[in-house]
């Protein structure tokens, strides 16, 4: 389980390029982080997390797509 604090401080870690959204490419840059998330999330690959929780289908997901993927999961304190 995660709390929000934690949750921010992994988004943070794999926003590359500091633009409030994790891409793809951040998620493929990152391989360890990337599992953390995927555990987290409840899904199995970068593109699985895409595909359910990019709500506005920008190709990213922001960091409150990510909290809500987190939630459904039921893993964030």
């Amino acid at each position: 389980m995660t709390t929000e604090q934690e949750l921010q401080s992994l988004f943070n870690s794999l926003d590359g390029d500091q633009d409030g959204k994790i891409s793809i490419n951040d998620l493929f840059l990152s391989p360890g982080l990337s599992a953390i998330i995927s555990s987290e999330t409840n899904t199995t690959s970068p593109q699985e997390l895409l595909i359910q929780y990019d709500s506005d289908k920008d190709g990213s997901i922001t960091f409150e797509e990510l909290k809500e993927a987190v939630e459904k999961a039921s893993n964030l304190n």
